[in-house]
């Protein structure tokens, strides 16, 4: 096979990526699911018929044999809210679950293409946020890579039928029944410059460890979760007494920006030893110019490298 061939199929790395996550819900397992849809079309390029059909639907129809095959095995991926009753503020957060017990973040341009048309750049975006990757993670795996396929990447039938090796009848019913459990695309985001301001506005409150400041940022049924524990509150009252009782732990904290999940996020940092550790990754969702959901995912070492987020803080 020749360097250009290689060069070609590299360049559906980032889409590909995108949909091994929707299906897989971890960065990780993305990486892995893709890293072998391209291995298995670099070993059959040489049987690769273009007069039956473009090389995309192709690399699609490797990546979701992977996908599925991954998902026979595999536990579904959720949310906190999804696994245990809310929490109560308190020192008892229970114990971790393993990784593979949720949906991890993944940053951006890791599955969202800068080539993408900027009239789909904001639907890919929604298609990757927490709540509706929560959501895709409740469907059968099949009727979840119709749903993908479909109202994410816009496919027609025919061509979701002739991936899947079924009928457009089957797939039409798959659609409908996934669209019932799952809210649409299409919510009207904040634009980028209303997020940076709110994400500038909390990091800097956090950073001063000003609770009345955060909490003035939250919605007043805002959640907050802490991923690998089933803990979690909902409501500003309860989130603000956790911030409170906290305050010991995570005053001096420092943050970096970053974006996740099609959010604003940041990567947070507790002083240790004249410097700073790695401490956790936090994403936000917004709505109507508040901070609705809060989830701080705790696996700091092993997700800031996916964000290019430094595993060392210098002090200041």
């Amino acid at each position: 096979m020749t360097t250009e061939a290689g060069a070609t199929l590299e360049t559906y790395r980032v889409e590909l990526t995108g949909y091994c996550y929707r299906m897989l819900g971890s960065p990780f397992d993305a990486d892995d699911a893709v890293q072998e849809t391209l291995a298995r079309a670099w070993q059959h390029l040489d049987r690769y018929d273009a007069s039956r059909g473009p090389l995309r639907p192709w690399l699609y129809k490797i990546a979701t044999n992977i996908c599925l095959d991954v998902l026979r095995s595999a536990q579904r991926r959720t949310s906190a809210m999804e696994l245990a009753p809310r929490s109560r503020p308190g020192p008892e957060i229970g114990e971790p679950l393993p990784e593979s017990a949720w949906i991890l973040p993944v940053p951006d341009q890791r599955v969202i293409s800068p080539q993408a048309d900027p009239a789909d750049h904001a639907a890919l975006r929604e298609s990757v946020r927490l709540a509706f990757m929560t959501a895709l993670h409740r469907l059968p795996p099949r009727q979840r890579a119709v749903l993908i396929l479909r109202d994410v990447l816009c496919w027609q039938a025919s061509e979701v039928a002739a991936l899947l090796d079924t009928t457009v009848a089957s797939v039409n019913s798959a659609l409908q029944r996934a669209r019932s459990t799952t809210a649409p695309i299409g919510s009207a985001p904040a634009s980028d410059e209303e997020e940076r301001q709110l994400l500038d506005a909390y990091c800097a409150a956090f950073e001063r460890y000003d609770v009345d400041a955060l909490v003035a940022l939250l919605h007043k049924d805002a959640i907050s979760s802490m991923p690998p524990y089933t803990w979690w509150l909902r409501g500003r009252d309860d989130i603000r007494a956790s911030l409170i009782a906290g305050g010991g732990f995570c005053a001096g904290a420092r943050v970096l920006p970053t974006l996740a999940n099609g959010s604003p996020a940041y990567g947070q940092y507790l002083p240790v030893d004249g410097g700073y550790q790695p401490f956790a990754l936090v994403v936000l969702t917004l709505s109507d110019g508040l901070v609705a959901e809060q989830a701080t995912f705790l696996q700091a070492e092993r997700l800031f490298p996916l964000f290019d987020l430094p595993l060392v803080l210098p002090d200041r």
